[in-house]
């Protein structure tokens, strides 16, 4: 089993290795696998051994050690680290920032290193991260496939074991949907829970920021670290105050909304997967039923919320000359620039029916329960995805079972199962809004029971 960064924490606290060997040794993987797999577009091998050794000096002198302490993890290229420049995947957007994002400043008080910065879908708005400008991200599992995105390099690190976390945000699935392609696990956190001051927006009222991780406890302790009220950002909200829930499998509610699974297009080999899974969950305990929940489906009207915000952050750059965008990103950007004012508030209607319905499916389950993604593979260069035998354009099928999620604004969770396959087939459970405790309790129930897998990419890269 791969290390975790609680075990790291442990033996850098305990002076049984040092932060300088911990991060040598994944700044040695990171260079010798990303010519290969392009995760990274920046290594920071200077800082990331400056940052060790200052761990490695304050605990000689009785500095207090953080839960993070000595772990080495890697930031997505749209979040601003003090020193670095900032890109968001982009051909003209450079920003050298003075001041650290208000998450990279709690992981690093947290102890972590910070040892790169991962590549992107271009402005982190779509889901293949085959950047025009800096390449295609691959996937460990198989080179010729996309990890991914938004966050695909983040997830690609992690998978490769390049870093032992990463963080990337989530939109509309860009956590999920790599942490699925790639067989590692994926938060996406209630909206406002993780502050997205110092963060290159997509959307406001949607984007989030999340743990990529190789076991739920590594995703945990990022969580954690990252998590609270940040005064500076106008999104952030204060988490209600809840009782801890230590999650018991036994007789745990289960939703399967069954009108969200019968529209999403998911192939069969997807579906034949996931109710393999429901039926494990049957055997430790877990109450798995199909609810009607007309409500919770996917609604084509919804995606002009996503445009329109995104057209509100692109529009002073969109008819300027000297600023280019890739292929994909400007057809886009042309359709969201095309969204009226009326269409936006009728989707923000329509987006509160789901929020609605989404509370009243909540209402008599713990946790709803979808397939990650309709399919797991999606080839670099292909721009449809065969579902039984019927093409789809990839981007409908990989964020069929995630974008509905950032609409309704609750945490959901992608996690690895132990069926196998390359990468495994992935789930998400959903809890309710500020139910992220939860959300991860039972995916490290899980983890013990077997039914989730812990860092399996490794081995299939070596």
């Amino acid at each position: 089993m791969p290390e975790t960064g609680a075990t790291i924490a442990d033996a850098v606290r305990s002076g049984t290795r040092t932060a300088r060997h911990v991060v040598e040794q994944y700044l040695e993987t990171a260079e010798r696998l990303n010519p290969a797999l392009n995760a990274f577009v920046e290594i920071d091998r200077a800082g990331a051994l400056e940052r060790a050794d200052s761990i490695d000096v304050g605990l000689r002198a009785g500095a207090p050690a953080g839960p993070l302490c000595g772990v080495p993890i890697a930031l997505k290229d749209l979040i601003d680290h003090a020193g670095r420049v900032t890109t968001a995947g982009s051909a003209f957007h450079r920003h050298r920032a003075t001041v650290s994002a208000t998450v990279a400043r709690r992981l690093e008080a947290a102890g972590a290193v910070i040892i790169g910065r991962t590549g992107l879908h271009e402005f982190a708005f779509g889901f293949s991260s085959e950047n025009p400008w800096f390449g295609p991200v691959r996937n460990p599992w198989n080179r010729d496939l996309s990890p991914g995105g938004s966050s695909g390099g983040s997830a690609a690190a992690v998978a490769a074991r390049m870093s032992v976390g990463a963080i990337g945000t989530d939109t509309g699935g860009s956590v999920r949907v790599p942490a699925a392609l790639c067989g590692v696990v994926g938060l996406k956190v209630t909206h406002g829970a993780v502050p997205v001051t110092g963060v290159f927006p997509v959307a406001g009222s949607l984007d989030t920021v999340g743990p990529i991780a190789g076991s739920v406890g590594d995703a945990r302790l990022l969580y954690d670290a990252m998590k609270g009220f940040d005064p500076a950002d106008p999104w952030s909200a204060r988490a209600p105050d809840s009782p801890d829930r230590a999650p018991r499998l036994e007789n745990l509610r289960v939703g399967v909304p069954a009108g969200w699974l019968s529209a999403a297009p998911t192939s069969a080999a997807v579906h034949r997967s996931f109710e393999r899974f429901c039926d494990r969950l049957r055997s430790v305990g877990i109450r798995v039923e199909r609810v009607e929940a007309p409500g919770v489906a996917p609604d084509p009207a919804l995606l002009a919320v996503v445009a329109g915000e995104v057209a509100g952050v692109h529009r002073e750059w969109f008819d300027d000359p000297d600023k280019r965008y890739g292929p994909d990103l400007e057809v886009r950007l042309g359709a969201a620039m095309e969204v009226t004012t009326d269409r936006y508030t009728e989707a923000m209607r329509r987006r509160a029916a789901l929020e609605q319905a989404a509370g009243e499916a909540f209402r008599d389950h713990d946790l709803l329960l979808t397939p990650s993604v309709g399919h797991p593979r999606k080839a670099i260069g292909d721009d449809y995805i065969a579902i039984d035998g019927k093409p789809y354009f990839y981007r409908d099928v990989l964020n069929c079972y995630s974008a509905l999620v950032n609409l309704i604004g609750c945490p959901a969770i992608a996690l690895p199962t132990t069926e196998e396959g390359a990468p495994p087939p992935s789930v998400q459970f959903l809890a309710p809004w500020w139910g992220e405790d939860l959300l991860l309790g039972v995916g490290e129930a899980l983890e013990q029971a077997g039914l989730i897998g812990t860092g399996l990419a490794v081995a299939a890269i070596g």
